[in-house]
């Protein structure tokens, strides 16, 4: 069992006596395990008619992508329950009950928001900067123009829970919120959402805006860059926030050791969910081409080669000498 060791202490794995404690510590750190970009709403509104009522955890409002605000709805999970009859059904239900409980949402959105002052601040400066006339329009444009994608943060992900997300329709994506403690200190350990999105922009700067990101970049060992990516025309398994899959046109291959380089890309015909999974197949519209290669450049001290998924724009990808200028 994974041990932390931190400041010559050792931190053991924490079990949550309940649902209610595990809610606790992701509303306690939301801003941290969502991004600074956010605001969570910490509010049960029953969704639905008499004959499929649910109540989810909560609601998000994300701005991580400037001019396109987003609505997720929350599901808080302990691994413990089971992901087929509790985590599914309930994701099956908001899915179905959310068309008919747009306008109860958006009041219960509004008044939170009224009553809160902080957060009123915050959503009203997102708006203007989104270009967004108020925040009346902000929740009309993520509730009724947009459709609500679903966000599970549990404790532990496991494949089960994998099968039930890939069998699921609504996009969902998952945070896992792991919990160590020594003695009374207790101490989180998580990959905060969206996190690889955030990365490029905040390495950037004013460079690149999470909106132009339209190229993945996935590393790739020489037998399945043959059988797969040239052989099939596609690439698989591949881990992605719901907002980046609207978002990316094309892929390209960045070939392990000892090539070390770019040397292909394609442009996506569709992504879909891959089998039984939560995670994804890009299918490419023509046969990968050539590209480059794009090396790694001869200074680089490490951290520029992609371990997994990386984002860029094709444009920084088709005017890059080195690995340096494809990344941020």
């Amino acid at each position: 069992m994974a041990r932390i060791l931190h400041d010559g202490r050792t931190y053991h794995p924490y079990e949550y006596d309940s649902e209610e404690e595990f809610e606790r510590a992701v509303v306690q750190h939301s801003r941290e395990i969502f991004g600074p970009n956010t605001a969570y709403f910490d509010i049960k509104r029953r969704l639905g008619n008499e004959n499929v009522l649910t109540i989810p955890d909560g609601y998000l409002l994300d701005f991580s992508f400037q001019h396109s605000p987003r609505l997720y709805i929350i599901e808080n999970e302990l691994v413990e329950h089971d992901p087929f009859r509790h985590i599914g059904q309930q994701l099956l239900k908001f899915a179905t009950a959310y068309e008919e409980s747009r306008h109860k949402l958006k009041q219960a959105l509004s008044t939170e928001i009224q009553s809160d002052a902080e957060k009123r601040a915050f959503i009203r400066e997102q708006a203007e900067e989104a270009e967004i006339r108020n925040v009346d329009v902000l929740l009309d444009e993520v509730i009724y123009d947009k459709r609500a994608d679903a966000i599970v943060v549990i404790d532990e992900v496991t494949v089960d829970l994998e099968n039930v997300l890939g069998q699921l329709t609504m996009g969902t994506d998952v945070v896992q919120l792991k919990t160590y403690v020594q003695e009374s200190d207790l101490i989180h350990h998580v990959e905060p959402f969206q996190q690889d999105v955030r990365d490029v922009a905040d390495e950037g700067g004013a460079e690149v805006d999470p909106e132009e990101l339209d190229t993945v970049v996935v590393p790739a060992r020489r037998e399945g860059f043959e059988e797969t990516f040239l052989g099939e025309d596609c690439w698989y398994k591949i881990g992605m926030a719901s907002s980046m899959v609207e978002q990316v046109e094309y892929i390209a291959a960045y070939r392990t050791a000892p090539v070390s380089a770019i040397t292909h890309y394609a442009k996506v015909a569709s992504i879909e969910k891959y089998q039984d999974t939560g995670k994804y197949i890009l299918h490419f519209k023509e046969p990968a081409e050539e590209i480059g290669p794009i090396p790694l450049p001869d200074d680089h001290s490490g951290g520029l080669a992609p371990q997994s998924r990386r984002y860029t724009t094709f444009d920084r990808l088709m005017g890059a000498e080195t690995m340096a200028e494809v990344f941020p």
